[in-house]
């Protein structure tokens, strides 16, 4: 009986060879050559089905869709991005995803039937808020408590010495420069620190059209362009200090504001999501989480006028403090956050870039004069933070990063600032720098202008 089984036995023939080394080198195409996070293959294919769409003259607009075209595009300029010399380690890959997209808009060398699409795919699903709002709870469910309370508690004073020096040192240099002080101040340094395009520009130009009786277009077309070269600059610095964190590692604690103290490193703490014990509907348990805590950050907004995102961050971090949920749940947040991280960054700056960033206005601010205004302003903001957060037995690097955050685009912004500096973990405290810090900024700034200046 033995011999009559050994006989159904497949013999090690070349043919029989020959065909496993061919499935085993498919697999290993499919496991190793990557653009992005998509197997090469894969990728090839989004691409002609999307050609074939694009051909036919349409290309739906829903999620099934718009997931391969986002993901498509979004990585391979991320791609191109890595792969740049030098600048492809200091945040090439995120400024390619937003601005490539900008670019080949403005010029006409993205099908129009991508572009419209993409745009009414991004503006109808707010997309973006359930990124944000999966990437700050998961950061925050990965912390350490007390390394949460006492970043929480420690980074208001790196911010407010950044701004104070980024302002005098825009002044300075722009008054060297020749230009007028009142231009200075609230049409390149403000712009720079409002916080983004929502919160910050659209305001200021409904200010300024208010006090300064001019059309909110106009004002909208001179500050727009500052806040992206802000944010451009930012996100520039925020690579370079990814690069220094590596060679000088005792500067960084590579997501984590404050040094340890004997606790476990949020580093290792975010491992853990990955033991196992996370099953499928613990990662779901804990996208609701993130989406519930949002639609409260909604309903704030609406009782006392916070901004969504900055309601669900004190919510989350409420619930982290006080124990409010259970260890698995956290792992489920966790793991959410991870996969937002590495899965949904590149397609998101690609719809960013399509949708709300207009190269032409970007192109327009792109002076001399305006650009050394701007890159001082940043760099002294940054360089402040720095040396103020390890004054203070803060990791400088990271402190650093979340003051590039001051003069990020809002909270694209902050994702394109996070992820050229390797630091997605402290989305919780871009937030906090970009949100509060802008509506702070704008407020007083129109209530200067409005009773002193005008």
């Amino acid at each position: 009986m033995s011999t009559t089984d050994d006989s159904y036995v497949v013999p090690h023939t070349p043919s029989a060879a020959k065909q496993i080394s061919l499935k085993e080198k498919w697999w290993h195409i499919m496991d190793t050559w990557k653009i992005g996070i998509i197997p090469l293959p894969l990728f090839l294919l989004s691409g002609a089905l999307i050609a074939i769409d694009c051909l036919g003259g349409k290309l739906p607009s829903d999620i099934v869709v718009m997931v391969a075209t986002l993901a498509f595009f979004g990585f391979a300029c991320g791609e191109f991005g890595k792969r740049l010399p030098v600048v492809g380690k200091m945040g090439a890959a995120a400024i390619c995803a937003t601005f490539i997209p900008s670019a080949l808009v403005y010029y006409g060398w993205l099908p129009d039937v991508v572009v419209e699409s993409t745009t009414k795919f991004y503006k109808s699903t707010n997309i973006l808020y359930l990124y944000i709002c999966c990437i700050i709870v998961g950061s925050i469910m990965s912390m350490n408590r007390t390394t949460l309370i006492q970043g929480f508690l420690r980074i208001f004073f790196p911010m407010l010495c950044g701004e104070v020096v980024g302002m005098l040192v825009g002044m300075g240099v722009g008054i060297a420069l020749g230009m007028e002080p009142f231009q200075i101040f609230f049409f390149l340094i403000l712009p720079i620190m409002a916080g983004g395009v929502g919160e910050g520009a659209i305001p200021l130009s409904i200010g300024y059209a208010t006090l300064l009786h001019m059309d909110q277009g106009v004002a909208l077309g001179r500050v727009l362009p500052i806040v992206m070269l802000g944010s451009l600059t930012a996100i520039i610095i925020a690579g370079c200090l990814n690069q220094l964190g590596k060679r000088y590692p005792h500067l960084t604690g590579e997501g984590e504001l404050m040094p340890d103290r004997g606790d476990k490193p949020q580093a290792q703490t975010l491992t853990t999501a990955f033991s196992g014990k996370a099953d499928v509907t613990t990662i779901a348990s804990g996208a609701l989480l993130a989406v519930l805590l949002y639609m409260l950050g909604m309903l704030g907004h609406k009782l006392i006028g916070l901004p969504a995102p900055v309601g669900m961050l004190f919510i989350a971090v409420f619930i982290k403090l006080a124990h409010g949920v259970s260890p698995r749940l956290l792992e489920g947040s966790q793991v959410v956050y991870k996969f937002f991280q590495t899965s949904v960054t590149y397609p998101i700056l690609f719809a960013v870039g399509v949708a709300i960033t207009p190269w032409e206005e970007l192109m327009h601010a792109f002076t001399l004069n305006n650009l050394l205004v701007i890159v001082s302003t940043v760099s002294a903001l940054v360089a402040t933070g720095f040396f103020v957060g390890k004054k203070i037995g803060m990791h400088p690097i990271d402190v650093a990063i979340v003051s590039c955050c001051q003069s990020g685009q809002g909270g694209t912004g902050d994702v394109a600032i996070l992820t050229a500096g390797n630091r997605m973990t402290l989305m919780p405290f871009a937030q906090i720098a970009t949100r509060i810090g802008g509506a702070i900024n704008v407020s007083l700034a129109l209530l200067v202008l409005g009773n002193f200046l005008v």
